[in-house]
């Protein structure tokens, strides 16, 4: 349940944040809604026009920086377990 919430949240502040860019716009004319008896109405129409986001690669020459390995001695902490030793019941008289 938490994460069908979750979600709902996420795609309202996505929608929000598109609609503040300028990405998403939407036009809503108006409409009726239907009677209680279920009969007619109409459902209001909606006009959407989202934004272009264009994606592609360029070749750069950048600095990377590299790892060398090399094996070192050095000394690391150990632990030793020992289990509990049962000890035997007291005799019964």
């Amino acid at each position: 349940m938490r994460g069908l919430l979750a979600i709902l949240g996420l795609a309202a502040v996505v929608i929000v944040v598109l609609m503040s860019l300028g990405m998403l716009s939407i036009n809503m004319n108006s409409g009726s809604l239907p009677t209680v008896k279920f009969e007619g109405g109409k459902a209001p129409t909606v006009a959407a026009d989202v934004g272009e986001v264009g994606m592609g690669t360029t070749n750069k020459t950048i600095q990377v920086p590299t790892i060398t390995m090399e094996n070192k001695t050095i000394q690391v902490p150990t632990v030793e377990v020992q289990k509990a030793q049962p000890t035997p019941a007291p005799a019964v008289e």
